[in-house]
């Protein structure tokens, strides 16, 4: 900052002429003004040292003890707000501090304004100390104001600014769509706002703008993008909150194939802008059939940095002379039995095996059974509890089918196929992790493809949609007449990288026919899809060009750039676990009237 910036012609600015990172060798001999936080004391007897902190940076400042502000500036606490007024001086080289960018000069404090005094902190801000996910959000404005944080939280800036940028250089517009709507099948809860100007009617908020979208590409906009807030009632985990931003994206007159074309080198930039020199997958990012993602992976959100992959080896524990009963009375019942590679590891202790085991039975699984192979490949010895079960011919053709050489271990999941698929993937991530094989700095990316369009409740016994209601089935309204609903697949895809969805999308259902049978299917009749989506449904009556999209997780991008397992660490103000904002007191009871106003009574479960 200039410091003709404020006042009268050479004055000062009333509270800085540079931020506390600003300040190098060449600026000794000027005189400067900062402010900031008090971020530590160093009291040296006749010397007092403070490091002053705001967002740009540290800048030690010093008084000596025979100064009238030394008692001043020595009675405030850390985190206090100060402005100093003096001289820049270079720092003798035995007190250069190279671990920051000021480290070569210091501030002789001749003037000192304390601009707000603090009191005893509940949390160390100087400190890395955890002090606990409920006090960190309960005092979350102390929280911010950590190094770790804060560089957090400019690194979501940054990234959204950059996302704007390149979706403006990929011809999208930007919109901004309605907040207070109606209800829409999204996969999750509403949260429900009451209208008070219509007793007992309720406004939604937005699960995502996926219908105004569609509009507007009705509405004849060829690019939509949106940094859209959106808002599910599910419960909490790491890698999901009640309310996220996405960035919503939806094309006309495309097809699969140039969503992924144009969405592959804005996230291919995007990474390696702000990967620190990790290798980022280039384009065109590989495709997988999700039933070929079970099966290799055990997820649809497969991490690629896993080298280990999921193999089916029901077929060797059918032959005549492989008599493992166990195994053998869950495929009766339609089971399957699934098989991971465990290299190198002749020279585990049993213990390695063991624990494995104990893993499993923790998950609720009855183990993981395992072979550990010597010998060779045309002579193999397997050992395990399992292996005396499986002659060595048909230990030959394991290790054909799996892989195998002399010195690896296969471990098996036996259960019913989408079981099986779910606890082989736990497993193949456990024995990766264990060993030592996921691969570092690199972020791998990959589309899953073909998914089903409905899918079976085996709760209730009855078809549902599996992903997005609105997606066009493979076949349109051909096979939504003619094949089992449960056999189709949909133009439904997510992106995925390294084990972690950010990103799901669809070509869309523009057909009215289409979109009241895909309904159907699903139990809603014509009148109630006329009625649900009378907007879409309507709009599509009127010229409705092919159009699809997709929306990719803005937190969970900055979450895998910032190195982050939670997207709790990565928002400026979140709610805890349990979907409680400590800080602001939120959910709280209504005030009196308030309820009144909106024609509700309460009816409460009893505590």
């Amino acid at each position: 900052m200039s410091k003709d910036q404020a006042g009268a012609p050479g004055a000062l600015h009333p509270y800085r002429t540079h931020s506390c990172g600003a300040l190098r060798r060449e600026h000794a001999g000027q005189t400067v003004r900062l402010s900031g936080w008090i971020h530590r004391k160093r009291d040296h007897g006749q010397l007092l040292f403070v490091d002053l902190r705001d967002t740009f940076g540290i800048t030690q400042c010093v008084i000596d003890v025979s100064s009238q502000l030394f008692k001043e500036l020595e009675g405030a606490r850390v985190e206090s707000v100060i402005t100093v007024t003096g001289p820049v001086v270079e720092r003798t080289p035995d007190t250069v501090n190279a671990q920051v960018p000021t480290g070569d000069v210091e501030v002789r404090v001749e003037e000192l304004v304390i601009q707000s005094r603090a009191a005893v902190l509940p949390l160390q801000v100087a400190s890395d100390e955890d002090a606990g996910e409920d006090m960190r959000l309960r005092y979350r404005y102390l929280d911010l104001r950590r190094e770790a944080m804060q560089k957090t939280i400019r690194l979501r800036n940054n990234v959204i600014a950059s996302i704007r940028n390149r979706m403006w250089g990929a011809g999208f517009q930007e919109f901004q769509t309605p907040i207070l709507t109606a209800s829409s099948p999204e996969g999750a809860r509403d949260f429900l706002v009451p209208a008070r100007l219509h007793p007992g009617k309720f406004y939604a908020l937005p699960q995502a703008p996926q219908q105004f979208k569609q509009l507007l590409m009705c509405s004849g906009f060829d690019r939509y993008f949106q940094i859209a807030p959106c808002f599910r009632d599910e419960d909490s985990r790491a890698n999901r909150l009640a309310e996220h931003y996405q960035l919503d994206v939806e094309m006309s007159f495309v097809t699969q194939d140039d969503v992924f074309s144009t969405m592959e080198p804005v996230l291919k930039g995007l990474f390696e802008e702000f990967g620190n020199g990790a290798r980022v997958t280039d384009a065109p990012f590989p495709r997988l059939a999700y039933k070929e993602a079970m099966l290799r992976f055990g997820s649809d959100k497969p991490d690629l940095r896993n080298p280990l992959e999921v193999v089916d080896v029901t077929a060797i524990f059918l032959r005549d002379d492989v008599a493992f009963k166990a195994f053998r009375s869950t495929i009766d019942k339609g089971g399957v039995v699934r098989a991971i590679r465990a290299p190198a590891v002749a020279d585990r202790p049993r213990s390695f095996f063991d624990k494995l085991n104990d893993w499993a039975r923790g998950l609720g699984a009855p183990g993981l059974g395992y072979i550990l192979f010597g010998g060779s490949e045309s002579a193999p010895e397997g050992k395990g509890p399992i292996a005396k079960f499986v002659p060595q011919a048909a230990q030959r053709e394991l290790m054909r089918v799996t892989g195998l050489s002399a010195g690896d271990a296969v471990f098996f999941v036996c259960d019913l196929e989408g079981a099986a698929a779910k606890m082989a993937g736990l497993a193949r991530d456990k024995l990766c992790d264990e060993l030592g094989l996921r691969e570092d700095g690199v972020f791998k990316f990959c589309w899953i493809v073909d998914f089903p369009m409905y899918e079976l409740d085996e709760k209730t016994g009855h078809i549902d949609f599996s992903h997005n209601p609105f997606s066009m089935p493979q076949g349109g309204l051909k096979a939504l007449n003619t094949e089992d609903p449960l056999e189709i697949f949909a133009y439904q895809y997510d992106c995925v990288c390294n084990g972690q969805e950010l990103c799901s999308g669809a070509i869309r259902n523009h057909e009215p026919e289409t979109m009241e049978k895909a309904f159907h299917i699903v139990g809603y009749d014509a009148e109630e899809v006329k009625k649900r989506f009378a907007a879409l449904y309507t709009a599509f009556q009127f010229g409705a060009p092919p159009h699809g999209g997709c929306a990719f997780g803005v937190d969970r991008i900055v979450m895998l750039l910032a190195g982050q397992d939670n997207l709790r660490a990565v928002n400026a103000f979140v709610m805890n676990g349990q979907y409680e904002d400590l800080m602001m007191g939120a959910p709280a009871e209504p005030r009196p009237g308030q309820l009144k106003d909106l024609h509700i009574r309460l009816d409460l479960p009893p505590e």
